[in-house]
């Protein structure tokens, strides 16, 4: 997975990606390539933090044996950072179309594993006390955790996780379509106050980056 930024982004810059990235797909040979970009249909997001001195701009996700050097990023990119990944599939996103935007919102949520927890223990409090909570507590349709087995280049930043979320396009600033409550407030309370607990948990209610996209399966 490569984290992209672009702090000057002209108009024509997420289609100028998403193409460029399309084109160089049909080339590799590889299973699966995935752009999650923060382009205008997620500009109205309410939910969007960033501990990087500069916001993601978009992440390209490809399934491959080995490491690729990526073209169109070295192009169209100011900086990248790369990691090797390990997937674990919670909730199977929906079949769409190739080159076809996903439904909805999909929230990349970056992690960091606070420095007071071993790495097995932060694993087990986020893999299996959190999932169940995360599921239950909010309307996601897709949702899948990647744990950084390591940086692939010496200038990629530390982190530890970056997760997927995939909401209804409404969770943009509708905190009822987010957390599936219903219109009722006292259910939101609830759901907010329960996930709330459980992210902190494992320390992701702190230095962490969420960063709203559109998503598209390039291959």
């Amino acid at each position: 997975m490569h984290l992209v930024w672009r702090n000057d982004r002209p108009a024509s810059w997420c289609d100028d990606l998403r193409a460029d990235l399309t084109e160089w797909a049909r080339t590799q040979p590889l299973s699966r390539v995935q752009l999650n970009i923060a382009d205008g249909a997620v500009a109205s997001a309410m939910l969007r933090l960033t501990t990087f001195d500069q916001p993601v701009a978009a992440v390209v996700s490809v399934w491959a044996p080995n490491p690729l050097d990526i073209g169109p990023l070295a192009r169209l990119a100011d900086r990248t950072a790369g990691y090797e990944v390990s997937e674990t599939v919670r909730l199977e996103p929906p079949t769409v179309t190739v080159g076809e935007r996903s439904a909805g919102l999909a929230n990349i949520a970056i992690l960091r594993r606070p420095a007071e927890l071993e790495h097995a223990e932060w694993l087990r409090r986020w893999h299996i006390d959190h999932t169940a909570v995360a599921i239950e507590t909010q309307a996601t349709f897709g949702y899948i955790q990647n744990v950084v087995v390591r940086g692939l280049d010496e200038s990629a930043p530390p982190i530890d996780g970056i997760v997927e979320e995939q909401f209804p396009i409404e969770a943009l600033t509708d905190p009822h379509a987010f957390y599936g409550s219903g219109g009722d407030a006292d259910e939101l309370m609830a759901r907010v106050q329960r996930m709330a607990g459980s992210v902190a948990r494992f320390g992701a209610d702190r230095n962490i980056d969420v960063v709203p996209t559109s998503r598209f399966v390039l291959k």
